[in-house]
């Protein structure tokens, strides 16, 4: 059973092994999430969490308000909208269905909160495997976009 629960600072380790795939690295090439730092933060608009498989650690999910995102990474975005990042942590548990269970609880948490009328993701233009994933999920392609100096497509949820 796939379950998600709050990141801590006892996950640093396995976070920074993580960032180290090449899967991971592949699917966000310039990103350094300076663990030591975010995952001792707990601001409003964030949530990160670890995906787990029977109690052993699978994956990170990270939900943000991108209206209330401090950096503004989303740029000029209307309220009541979630951003979700997600990835499977080892190479080992790809396409066996995990990604699906994980995204799937963290759309629901999302659209657990009435007011959210959206969730939107950012994959690399060049990730066509991720692109298919979100399509499946039923995620609507909305533009291609440049977030710092990356080429994405923006993609959205709607609540059903």
């Amino acid at each position: 059973m796939i379950k998600l629960r709050p990141a801590t600072i006892k996950d640093l380790e396995l976070l920074k092994f993580w960032d180290k795939q090449q899967h991971v690295i592949d699917c966000d090439p310039d990103e350094d999430w300076d663990w030591e730092k975010e995952l001792a933060r707990k601001p409003a608009w964030r949530e990160q969490l670890v995906a787990e498989l029977n109690d052993d650690p699978i994956g990170f999910v990270q939900i943000i308000d991108p209206y209330e995102e401090e950096t503004h990474y989303w740029g000029d975005i209307a309220p009541n909208k979630r951003a979700i990042d997600i990835w499977i942590g080892e190479e080992r548990n790809l396409n066996k269905g995990y990604g699906t269970a994980i995204m799937k609880l963290a759309i629901e948490l999302c659209f657990s909160q009435t007011e959210v009328d959206g969730i939107l993701i950012d994959p690399l233009k060049s990730n066509t495997k991720a692109h298919k994933f979100y399509e499946k999920i039923g995620f609507e392609f909305v533009e291609e976009r440049v977030f710092n100096d990356t080429v994405c497509y923006v993609y959205e949820l709607k609540p059903r």
